[in-house]
């Protein structure tokens, strides 16, 4: 894809939470779990690598046949839940020598993020394990105090502090700012990738707290497009048989609460349940749309531009 240094959006391949749900119920929104790919002047940034992963990846094959240009990447994992990372086996630029993937996330329950994708490709259960892949890869897991910053695209991204100890940054640049988030098991990571002035937040795999998640609206404040989970409506959530608090998602509800404390530009819903096909769909995003005018629920093949 021809790029240039004001090109900012993101695209969405992958929708759904839990587990792929193809079928008729899906087609207008998709059944592949999240994956998302922002383009961000001519660095590409994948968020996740769950099913949607795989068309990301053959889309990026065929460009290369045509341009034979080296597929450069970095891939971000928001956390290690398997509808975040079944796809990246099938990721076809893993497999090419004239890949360079830069590979990041979060270190969850002592784990390094290399050994997770290791224990995931072993055989029996895959036939090529992670050392056999025929790209170039650098994995690393970074933490909540530090931020990634792109430059120079045939430079490496920096992973430096917080505090930037990578000098200040120049207009030109792309940086990747992280917050923690505790209300998953295990923790998510979100992200913000900030350039020239534009900003994108995406909160996938969080629950919503009472009075809103202070530590988000502080976190997304001013965002041009925000990236919401919502996986359940208020019905689902407090349904007394069946109790989902503490599963580490939230009702649109709650997502609309940050997006309007937040002042955000744009808010899209995701992480789509399941046993939601398209009608429901389309009844909450309604109902979300009457409350945040601004809203619109992701769908495969949606693609939005920040600048």
């Amino acid at each position: 894809m021809a790029t240039d240094d004001s090109h900012f959006s993101i695209t969405f391949w992958g929708v759904r939470g839990g587990y792929p749900k193809p079928g008729p119920g899906t087609v207008k929104f998709g059944g592949n779990t999240t994956c998302l790919e922002v383009r961000a002047g001519e660095h590409l940034i994948i968020i996740d690598a769950g099913t949607g992963i795989i068309g990301l990846g053959d889309k990026l094959i065929a460009q290369h046949r045509i341009d034979h240009k080296p597929i450069v990447a970095t891939l971000l994992f928001t956390h290690t839940h398997h509808d975040h990372t079944q796809g990246f086996p099938f990721f076809a630029p893993s497999h090419l020598s004239s890949s360079v993937l830069y590979i990041f996330g979060p270190k969850l329950l002592h784990q390094d993020l290399e050994v997770v994708l290791t224990n995931a490709m072993l055989p029996p259960v895959y036939p090529i394990r992670l050392d056999e892949l025929g790209s170039m890869r650098v994995i690393r897991n970074i933490g909540k105090d530090e931020m990634i910053v792109f430059g120079d695209p045939d430079a490496p991204p920096q992973v430096c502090k917080a505090s930037r100890e990578c000098g200040p940054c120049s207009p030109c640049e792309v940086v990747v700012r992280i917050m923690r988030s505790y209300a998953h098991p295990q923790g998510v990571f979100i992200y913000s990738v900030e350039m020239k002035g534009h900003k994108l937040v995406i909160a996938t795999d969080v629950e919503g707290y009472v009075g809103g998640d202070r530590r988000l609206i502080e976190f997304a404040k001013g965002a041009d497009v925000l990236v919401h989970d919502a996986e359940y409506t208020t019905e689902e959530y407090l349904d007394g048989r069946y109790s989902l608090q503490g599963w580490g998602h939230s009702t649109w509800e709650m997502a609309v609460q940050v997006a309007q404390e937040a002042h955000v530009g744009q808010l899209v819903l995701t992480h789509h349940n399941v046993h939601h096909d398209d009608a429901f769909l389309e009844e909450m995003e309604r109902q979300a749309q009457e409350r945040f005018p601004a809203t619109r629920m992701a769908y495969e093949g949606l693609t939005l531009t920040l600048c």
